[in-house]
């Protein structure tokens, strides 16, 4: 048997307050699908920002084994040089530049001096064979999906001529069919000899592709499964990551009530100057209180349209039509106005619109009603720690203290402070838009058990989500929406899958 590609021993990685990775060893077989999964914060994407060298030798402890050799990456450049490439869930693609110069930008293909174009573009078009790309090599980034912008990077990855591909959530933000795409070129890549760690949150993607799985706890490896053993099952990486079992991943609500109207929206049409498109179209809805409706369809269908088209109108839509709150008709020309009226919104961007990730946890958390915690204009600083911890503590953030950064937060951590943000708003309505995208079961257990416990408080919910299972587990109904309309309601006594997607697919 040929000796593991991949060897991690003993690795410690430290940062201000907390202990990142505790003595973690990790091995990867040869020509394996090896997936690491944990909850957030327990120490995946840290593990492999050490082995691919954004965190340098000597800023961590342990050693690092590759083809059989010691190796001590000072810089990512240093592990691409061995044969190592890692693929984050942000892309790093350049928008305006085309598919040929991504695929080779800052490994050139030159010639006397100068880059050779015409063998560049023919390389790429090999690359994006390799991955079942069927694209214009000279097309630019931004005119492609994100699914084909993955394929892409991974093309990047491929030119390189990697031997370890390390993909971190790369179905994210993709669609069951882009998803499903990724992982069938996984499987054929391990078949011609690419070894490949797949950091997933989705365990059905981890089951049906890993050939062995490592899970992390707390900054430590509690156990390598084989799946070829029969080793690897649901249930079993649930209990292993959260340390205990979780029966039902939609806790049950009893004793459902549901009072007035809260939100009629009735006629609504919006238009984007920028698409040049009308991105809805005459759609009539409402949500009572006490109640968690989802709205279901593919992506690019119009749920998030609609959530900013009500949330003030951030995207300068053309808006028609009668958006009625608590009784009341209302125009909302700016999220103050909405917020003002008691709807929030948790964008599904919590990186990019959500959060301040130069900011603390405090700040973040107190942003969208300074008012509460000022005197005189002037914000109260004891006022913003105790309202801060308070979130904290309720809803469970991990962090040494609400002085941290948000960006040194994990995913699940970071959601639940783009969810204390508006909770501290107090609204009658919250719009969640993919509330549990990139986080882990238990992070996302928790923030289902807390949307249980806000609708029986008498708070009314929205719930955006692309994850059926999620749809099915936590509406009361469903909206499906297909092109900008709503293509159909379901009581959730009648929804079922295939129902959902029967209607996605209306228009």
């Amino acid at each position: 048997m040929s000796p593991p590609i991949l060897e991690m021993r003993g690795i410690t990685k430290e940062f201000p307050g907390v202990k990142a990775l505790n003595n973690v060893s990790f091995g990867v077989e040869r020509g394996e699908i090896h997936c690491l999964v944990g909850e957030n914060g327990a120490g995946k994407s840290t593990l492999m920002k050490v082995l691919s060298g954004v965190y340098p030798y000597g800023t961590y402890s342990g050693d690092i084994l590759f083809d059989g050799a010691v190796q001590q990456f000072r810089s990512i450049r240093d592990s691409e040089h061995t044969g190592i490439a890692i693929i984050y869930q942000e892309l790093a693609l350049v928008p305006e530049m085309t598919v040929y110069e991504n695929i080779f930008l800052g490994n050139e293909i030159r010639r006397g001096g100068l880059i050779d174009w015409n063998e560049t573009i023919k390389r790429a078009g090999e690359m994006l064979r390799k991955v079942r790309l069927d694209v214009n090599p000279e097309a630019k980034i931004r005119d492609l999906g994100v699914g084909k912008q993955q394929l892409v990077e991974i093309a990047k990855a491929l030119s390189r001529n990697v031997k370890l591909l390390i993909l971190d959530e790369p179905t994210a933000a993709l669609n069951e069919d882009d998803s499903a795409n990724l992982l069938d070129l996984m499987r054929g890549l391990r078949d011609q000899g690419v070894t490949c760690i797949l950091i997933s949150h989705k365990l059905k993607e981890v089951i049906a592709v890993a050939d062995r799985v490592t899970v992390l706890r707390d900054g430590q490896t509690i156990r390598t499964l084989d799946a070829h053993k029969g080793e690897v099952s649901e249930p079993v990486l649930i209990k292993l990551m959260v340390g205990r079992e979780i029966e039902q991943i939609y806790p049950p609500r009893p004793n459902k009530q549901f009072g007035e109207v809260v939100l009629e929206v009735k006629g609504w049409n919006a238009y984007s100057p920028a698409l040049g498109r009308q991105v809805l179209h005459d759609m009539n809805f409402y949500v009572r209180r006490g109640e968690i409706v989802g709205f279901a369809g593919l992506m690019g269908s119009g749920r998030t349209e609609l959530a900013l088209s009500l949330f003030g109108n951030p995207a300068h839509y053309q808006i028609t039509g009668e958006l009625v709150v608590k009784g009341q008709r209302r125009t909302f020309r700016q999220p103050e106005d909405a917020i003002r009226a008691g709807v929030a919104y948790v964008t599904e961007d919590r990186k990019g619109n959500g959060l301040i990730l130069i900011q603390d946890v405090k700040q973040n958390i107190t942003l969208a009603n300074l008012r509460a915690i000022a005197s005189n204009a002037v914000i109260d600083t004891n006022a913003e720690i105790k309202t801060a911890n308070q979130y904290r503590n309720s809803m469970n953030i991990k962090t040494p203290t609400v002085e941290q950064r948000v960006a040194n937060l994990s995913g699940g951590n970071q959601q639940k402070v783009c969810l204390s943000k508006w909770l501290f708003v107090k609204p009658d309505l919250l719009i969640l838009d993919e509330p549990t995208r990139g986080i882990d079961v238990g992070a996302k257990y928790e923030i289902y058990t807390l949307m249980n416990q806000l609708v029986q408080q008498g708070m009314s919910i929205m719930m955006i989500s692309s994850e059926l299972p999620e749809v099915l587990g936590m509406s009361d109904r469903v909206y499906i929406v297909s092109s900008g309309r709503i293509a159909g309601e379901l009581p959730i006594e009648e929804a079922n899958p295939e129902k959902i997607m029967q209607l996605a697919t209306t228009y």
